[in-house]
């Protein structure tokens, strides 16, 4: 309840929790700026891997767009001919400890946005709450990886980075922010002025222009989501035949950050749901959790988690992060300039 009515609050300030709030915020900013300070003055240890990494986060708390944007960075590296694996902290797993991602992994063990990434992309991954002891594991059973890109950690500074992407959701440019827990910022707006490039994710021509500056030397650019085609749970070859869920009962369920952008999508694609389910993020369920339907609808996200011998009729809608050009040749020029040239 109170999560709720905080996260309420982020949205629209509530000026009886702000007097509560603000003080606690003004604290935790005090905290966050002692922290990094300790390991910029080398007072607390950082690790440095014997490859370059590329962190993709953000400086916000709640669904950015992250996971697309390190899938959309892996696949473009990919494409031109390096080898990149992923590490995450491996957010809502049960297990301890490291792991390396392999085709028998399940999201219990490696939780569902790294498992998402290894299955979409089939980049090695490893996961593990120390960053660098994931990034050891990783080229420990995959050494032919050239980079690793960290989804999420932009404030985990134990593991050294040559490249720092800092997604900024579009949608929140204008908006008035504040640090934890009077608003959803885990770092003052001013740490975006240090990170190599900042990303507006799910930028529409309507977005308005950040209303802050930044330093020339950090790139500013664009990005869109973009919806794939629909394709039966567990068989990405199987497209949804055009008009297949007409006149049926169909029910959309995501446990995602922010599942009214997935619902406000299905809306736009023109496929009417008799219900919609937003549960937890990162939250473990299965379709016999869920009401009776003709068939469900569900985000890739939640694909990786559900049953593949279910008996319901599940559709998955894949989200796509379009990345401008500039943006991967930039992390290539720094983090491997003896590509540059290839690519």
């Amino acid at each position: 309840m109170l999560h709720r009515l905080i996260g309420r609050h982020w949205q629209t300030p509530n000026p009886l929790l702000t007097p509560i709030l603000w003080p606690l915020a003004r604290l935790f900013g005090l905290l966050v700026a002692r922290r990094r300070e300790g390991y910029l003055k080398g007072r607390r240890h950082s690790e440095k891997l014997p490859v370059p990494v590329v962190v993709v986060g953000n400086v916000q708390a709640g669904g950015s767009g992250k996971t697309p944007v390190v899938q959309a960075l892996v696949r473009a590296l990919q494409e031109r001919g390096i080898r990149p694996g992923i590490i995450s902290r491996g957010y809502g797993r049960s297990g301890q400890g490291v792991h390396v991602l392999n085709s028998q992994s399940t999201a219990a063990q490696a939780g569902d946005e790294p498992l998402l990434l290894h299955r979409s992309t089939g980049a090695p991954a490893a996961v593990g709450s120390r960053r660098a002891e994931a990034g050891r594991a990783l080229l420990a059973a995959h050494p032919e990886v050239q980079i690793i890109v960290a989804d999420d950690g932009l404030q985990h500074y134990a593991l050294q980075r040559d490249f720092e992407l800092a997604v900024f959701p579009a949608a929140d440019v204008g908006r008035p922010l504040d640090l934890l827990p009077n608003g959803n910022l885990r770092e003052p707006l001013q740490r975006l002025e240090s990170v190599n490039a900042v990303l507006l994710a799910n930028s529409t021509p309507d977005s308005p222009e950040p209303d802050w500056a930044l330093p020339d030397n950090v790139l500013l650019c664009l990005s869109r989501l973009q919806c794939g085609q629909i394709y039966r749970l567990h068989r990405p070859h199987e497209r949804l035949p055009e008009g297949c869920l007409k006149h049926r009962r169909v029910i959309a369920a995501a446990a995602i950050a922010k599942p009214e952008r997935f619902f406000a999508e299905l809306a736009r694609l023109g496929i009417d749901t008799e219900r919609q389910i937003a549960l937890p993020d990162h939250a473990a369920w299965q379709i016999a959790d869920l009401p009776a339907a003709d068939c469900y609808i569900v985000t890739e996200k939640d694909a990786v988690k559900l049953a593949a011998d279910t008996a319901q009729e599940v559709w998955v809608l894949p989200v796509r992060a379009e990345l401008p050009e500039a943006l991967v040749q930039a992390v290539i020029r720094r983090c491997l300039p003896d590509r540059e040239q290839a690519t």
